[in-house]
């Protein structure tokens, strides 16, 4: 019995089947949806919702054709973002994603939609859904013949599926801000009070669901959260793991059967039935490494050229001539944090002796690794425990030896890597076959 796990990310869309009882990858599809739209302001980053379910419905039709109809289908996706549909179930508007910075933009008052919600219904970021949301109502931009706000992830869901009324899991609703999770449910009272219409949040189910079927029979999940869905794809022992990932961004998740009442730059999620994890997320993260590499084709005139080899190669030969703790001290806080958004990154500790390429490089990608472990410790302190077991995913930390052996040294731990790279779309497919 074969299970298909779909991933809907900011920039590609991969799509795996998994046999339910082994977990052996059976097959796998990646492509690039390039659905980023031009903004009317430089804050906005919006998609195309129907160019991106166009691409996987055609990735799950050519994996039907090939490899049979599968027993169920698992969705998974970039959270925080949302777009709105009409009564019908049709998208009347772009996807705002969870890199849109509108929700920063001060209003006329003065606040922003973040600073207003924060103050009256709790936790929330920009290019989260509701100040997003909240935004879009102030500047009277929320389409007429909007009904209701949904995730991408979602909405692929209710179109495979032909669905017309939305329906979110608890951990994606939980990524649009301002949730309750003890009460499971959104702070209406205080959204309410923000003057926020919250007519448009669709109903949130409190566990994993089967949303429906599509014209083939096949059953459809619910969508769930891609920090979700790379946990329980990445991990065996779910509460004696700490796993970190390294790609555009970055991120590390510890799970808690317990609430924990987290702050800052640390979120608490749900995941799990009877369970949670805590979420910290660098803004910037493995995007670092990657303006850094352009930085140096600015600096030597050849646009064209791949500098990560010689950097890489610059970056160790560095470090085995001085030590570690010889490279440039770097916070990668780049894109500010999701607590601070105008903080910004910092480079210190440089001096004659260390005044190399190498030292720079190497003190960027301890920067990266830094930030996610001092985001850990938090959760160890929160928490009263220490995970026994690291596991790593995304392509920053997959291609990049040094930022292993880094991560082994501040963790403590032995690094290891899971089965498969689809890590979302694997854990979306687990996930499902645990439904039927």
């Amino acid at each position: 019995m074969n299970i298909m796990g779909v991933d809907i990310g900011t920039t590609s869309i991969s799509l795996v089947l998994v046999e339910k009882e082994s977990g052996n990858l059976i097959a796998r599809e990646t492509a690039e949806h390039q659905s980023f739209l031009k903004s009317e302001s430089p804050e906005g980053k919006i998609q195309d919702p129907e160019r991106i379910y166009r691409i996987t419905r055609e990735k799950t039709e050519k994996l039907n054709h090939t490899y049979g109809i599968p027993a169920g289908i698992g969705v998974t996706g970039q959270m925080h973002g949302m777009l709105y549909v009409d009564e019908g179930g049709n998208a009347v508007s772009p996807l705002y994603t969870w890199q849109d910075g509108s929700g920063d933009i001060p209003l006329d008052d003065g606040k922003s939609s973040v600073q207003i919600l924060k103050e009256a219904a709790g936790a929330v970021s920009a290019g989260y859904g509701l100040a997003t949301h909240y935004y879009l109502q102030e500047k009277r931009r929320i389409p007429e013949n909007a009904k209701k706000m949904v995730t991408i992830s979602d909405y692929i869901v209710m179109k495979l599926c032909s669905l017309t009324e939305p329906e979110i899991g608890m951990d994606m609703a939980a990524s649009w801000g301002c949730f309750d999770l003890e009460k499971k449910e959104f702070r209406y009272e205080g959204l309410e009070e923000a003057g926020v219409d919250v007519s448009y949040l669709p109903r949130v189910r409190k566990e994993h669901f089967i949303a429906g079927r599509t014209a083939e029979g096949i059953p459809v999940m619910g969508s769930i959260g891609d920090n979700q869905a790379s946990f329980l794809g990445a991990v065996d022992d779910l509460y004696d793991t700490v796993l970190i990932n390294v790609g555009t961004g970055s991120q590390v998740t510890f799970a808690s059967k317990d609430y924990v009442a987290c702050g800052g730059n640390l979120e608490l999620r749900p995941c799990m039935r009877d369970g949670y994890i805590m979420a910290g997320s660098s803004l910037c993260g493995g995007r670092a490494y990657a303006m850094l590499e352009q930085f140096y084709r600015e600096v030597s005139g050849r646009a064209q050229e791949d500098y990560y080899k010689t950097m890489h190669e610059q970056a160790g030969d560095f470090i085995e001539k001085y030590g570690a703790d010889a490279a440039w001290k770097v916070k990668t806080a780049f894109s500010g944090t999701r607590n601070n958004p105008s903080e910004r990154g910092e480079m210190t500790g440089i001096s004659i002796e260390n005044f190399h390429p190498g030292a720079m490089t190497a003190g960027v990608i301890a920067g990266i690794v830094e930030e996610l472990h001092q985001y850990y410790m938090e959760m160890c302190e929160l928490t009263g425990r220490r995970a026994g077991r690291l596991v790593g995913s995304g392509n920053g930390l997959r291609r990049n030896p040094l930022m292993q052996k880094l991560a082994q040294k501040m963790f403590g731990l032995e690094l290891a890597f899971p089965r498969y790279e689809e890590e979302a779309a694997c854990g979306a497919a687990r996930c499902m076959a645990s439904l039927i």
